[in-house]
């Protein structure tokens, strides 16, 4: 069974993780997947609008932390981790949460335009707590969405956020009741995809220029800070506790 699943209809192309056994964590496999279902949107002038969701109740987890152990590169060159955080589509993309949006999973969510989650869904970036940072966008584009010290909280506690108060705060555009997730998306994209296509694709495009035309030089500048990072033993140590289900022992370097 492919990690990623694909269905094109009415203008919509449905993008959906399909690892529900490892939470939708993304691997090299997930990031492909998705970045070659990006590619398929962008080409057919038949599809307006994408809408990403997870597979079995929980959009995604993040990173896979045993492919990262292992050495695995799960981040694409150019299009950054998922295929997707670097380089968001140029036509709109909407996020179907249900469950956890977790870490790369959260940042997945921040690279979509719009945000249509289950009410007992959670958004987090919980990097921190393994010894790593929230480097696929969402240091950078939380506190564009969130009040500062609310982003500030997030980053560096790594507690998450409930689907109600990000909904009060901007970051979710609809709630919907557990399991009608992707039903709320379909309803949202099929409005969208009613309207001239070509207009659609320019507004999304000039309207994400008003907040994310510094994203891609702040992504670059952002890894002299958090290359240390991630060539830590902590990191190390972080993803091993994590696959050991124990409690991480910092060193600090």
């Amino acid at each position: 069974m492919s990690a990623v699943l694909t269905e094109f209809a009415d203008g919509v192309a449905v993008i959906t993780i399909n690892r529900p056994e490892a939470k939708n964590a993304v691997n090299l496999e997930v990031s492909e997947g998705i970045a070659a279902a990006i590619d398929e949107l962008e080409s057919r002038d038949d599809l307006t609008i994408g809408i990403l969701t997870g597979a079995g109740g929980t959009f995604c987890a993040g990173m896979d932390l045993k492919a990262f152990s292992r050495g695995e590169q799960v981040s694409l060159k150019g299009r950054g981790f998922g295929g997707l955080t670097e380089a968001p589509p140029s036509k709109p993309l909407i996020a179907a949460v249900e469950g956890w949006a977790l870490a790369g999973g959260c940042e997945l969510a921040l690279s979509a335009d719009l945000v249509v989650a289950a009410e007992n869904s959670k958004f987090g970036i919980p990097e921190v707590k393994r010894g790593l940072a929230a480097a696929a966008g969402g240091l950078l584009r939380l506190p564009k969405i969130l009040p500062y010290q609310v982003a500030m909280e997030l980053a560096l506690t790594g507690d998450p956020l409930t689907a109600e108060r990000a909904h009060q705060f901007g970051l979710v555009n609809k709630i919907t009741k557990p399991g009608e997730a992707l039903d709320g998306a379909r309803e949202l994209a099929a409005k969208i995809a009613a309207n001239g296509p070509l207009a659609v694709r320019a507004t999304k495009q000039v309207t994400s220029m008003a907040i994310k035309y510094t994203d891609t030089d702040l992504i670059k500048k952002q890894w002299e800070y958090l290359t240390p990072v991630f060539t830590s033993e902590d990191a190390q140590e972080g993803a091993k506790a994590f696959a050991e289900k124990r409690a991480p022992q910092w060193k600090g370097r």
